[in-house]
């Protein structure tokens, strides 16, 4: 399962965001999302846990906890949504 994981701390670190998780299950990845141009956190991060379950008992039991000061929002991560072709900003002729 794959779940987002908001409001983090700047400070938030990938190995704190797994020991976190670790505690509900078997965590197979924790990642914190950098900004490409300053390096720094965006404040939000991605965990897989090995299967639903656990994935599920980690959302229950951490959304809405303090993690680094911060209250954590946690659910379930939607896949990602491939934008039409031709859906830019620019005026539709």
């Amino acid at each position: 399962m794959n779940i987002y994981v908001g409001n983090l701390s700047f400070r938030c670190t990938d190995e704190e965001l797994r020991q976190a998780f670790a505690a509900f299950g078997e965590v197979t990845s924790a990642t914190i999302i950098m900004d490409r141009e300053t390096g720094r956190s965006r404040g939000f991060g991605f965990v897989e846990m090995a299967n639903d379950a656990e994935g599920q008992a980690a959302i229950d039991g951490l959304n809405g906890t303090e993690l680094g000061g911060r209250m954590l929002k946690i659910n379930e991560a939607r896949p990602r949504s491939q934008s039409p072709a031709g859906s830019g900003r620019g005026p539709s002729n």
